[in-house]
């Protein structure tokens, strides 16, 4: 695992922090969210049933568009087609659903491994243009599910109610046995905001 800038786990129990220590670590390293976490702090509170965590992002990528791995251009006009060739073959997957979603799978065919062939009925130009700014895949929406299951992995059994918030590249969660309270959610954001501070 990545070295973390800041990692802190305070609990009103002394000897529970150490062991929460070691349990997020162990969860962050299998997640491999090490080089995307930058600075953790956690606050346990057994006797309010309370488990927060805020964290800050080493930074983001940002959403993969079809111009970033491949290139749209025209297939065969009498077929009305546009030709898709992809350099980067692990965004074929989510290339071919968004392509399903929109063009059915009836209009969607790959007649070799790094080509892709659309038919459609509208204006070629128009749709090759939209078609190279697709968005194919988004890793900030990705980060946030492990992110959460990161979270959840690490909360104590039972803390079922749960809030998170994730902006920029700030990422806060509470969780509880009981209904959360909304001062719980304003502590989550203290913490957030001590990480800033944090040099």
């Amino acid at each position: 695992m990545e070295a973390l800038e800041t990692f802190i786990v305070e609990s009103t129990v002394p000897e529970e922090g150490e062991a929460y220590r070691s349990i997020i670590s162990d969860v962050i390293s299998e997640l491999v969210l090490g080089g995307a976490i930058g600075r953790i702090k956690v606050v346990i509170r057994p006797e309010d049933s309370l488990f927060q965590m805020a964290i800050i992002l080493r930074g983001s990528q940002n959403p993969v568009k079809l111009s970033d791995f491949g290139e749209a251009g025209y297939g065969a006009l009498e077929k009305k087609e546009v030709k898709i060739t992809i350099n980067e073959e692990k965004y074929l997957p989510a290339l071919l659903e968004k392509l399903w979603a929109r063009y059915g799978r009836g209009n969607v065919t790959q007649p070799e491994r790094r080509t892709v062939l659309v038919r459609q009925k509208g204006d070629l130009e128009t749709e090759i243009e939209f078609l190279m700014e697709m968005v194919v895949a988004d890793p900030k929406q990705t980060l946030l599910s492990r992110l959460v299951e990161m979270a959840i992995r690490s909360t104590p059994e039972g803390f079922r109610v749960r809030y998170h918030s994730m902006k920029d590249n700030y990422f806060i969660f509470v969780a509880s046995e009981d209904s959360l309270r909304p001062e719980w959610i304003d502590e989550g954001h203290k913490i957030l905001a001590e990480l800033q501070e944090v040099e």
